[in-house]
């Protein structure tokens, strides 16, 4: 793979040339610069810490709405522990199957490494989650210590569930028996020791959002504010995401106005 992991600190699978490829320029998102996310920093950074410390830590899920910040806080914990070691191998969903090999490449090294998958959720029939379950957890050959799977997600429970699923289950005396399918597709989360939650925040958290992105605006707040209120309603979000998309559209004129 001919990847100095001395020098890069993460890589993205290729799959047509079935090689990792260093990532030179890495996102520089900051753990301070994500706001409203407080209690899920201090979670992951607490998992990734103990990784890095070679204690116990878990697969993290993080899971919840679009744009809220999932992704960036991989990418800010990646930037805060490089230092100490910790390295990043982004694989996509469609790609999950390549995992095997590039765990066996990178097992034995000094380094520890999070493997990133974004959008991670599979369709009904799609089986590609199997053979990831048994790399999470439970196979002949024991999981490397050195590695961690962090994933971002719509869903809690990755693969949707039908009603014929529900209508399968039953119960018996006071416990309730899942159907074989849901409990082969809540099985695949349970794999995950860490779940962090991401919810869109309040009017006045994005807000503060807002304001994080504008720490010197020279004009009127409020004005600013109503501005950022019409561009999160024309989009129908309001989010961390949609208050970046804000900054980059309005941050030139804002300020040559203000």
């Amino acid at each position: 793979m001919n990847i100095d992991w001395e020098t890069v600190r993460a890589a993205v699978w290729r799959q047509h040339k079935g090689a990792l490829r260093a990532v030179m320029s890495v996102d520089p998102v900051a753990l301070d610069s994500l706001v409203g996310i407080e209690a899920q920093k201090t979670e992951l950074c607490r998992n990734t810490e103990r990784f890095l410390s070679r204690l116990p830590a878990n697969n993290a899920l993080l899971w919840g709405a679009r744009g809220t910040g999932k992704s960036s806080l991989i990418k800010a914990v990646l930037n805060e522990y490089a230092a100490e070691g910790l390295r990043l191998i982004e694989v996509f969903k469609t790609d999950l199957y390549h995992l095997p090999d590039i765990v066996d490449e990178i097992r034995h090294l000094p380094f520890r490494f999070i493997v990133y998958c974004d959008d991670f959720s599979f369709d009904v029939n799609d089986n590609s989650y199997v053979a990831l379950k048994t790399l999470l957890e439970g196979s002949i050959e024991q999981a490397p210590d050195n590695v961690l799977l962090y994933a971002t997600s719509n869903r809690r429970h990755l693969v949707p569930e039908s009603m014929q699923d529900n209508r399968d289950s039953h119960v018996v005396g006071d416990e309730v028996h899942y159907a074989d399918a849901i409990e082969e597709k809540i099985s695949l989360s349970d794999r995950f020791g860490l779940w962090l939650s991401f919810y869109p925040p309040t009017e006045d958290g994005y807000l503060v959002i807002v304001d994080s992105y504008f720490p010197n605006y020279p004009g009127d707040r409020q004005v600013l504010h109503k501005a950022a209120k019409d561009f999160a309603r024309a989009r129908g979000s309001k989010s961390g995401r949609t208050a970046r998309q804000f900054f980059n559209a309005y941050s030139v004129d804002c300020f040559s106005n203000g």
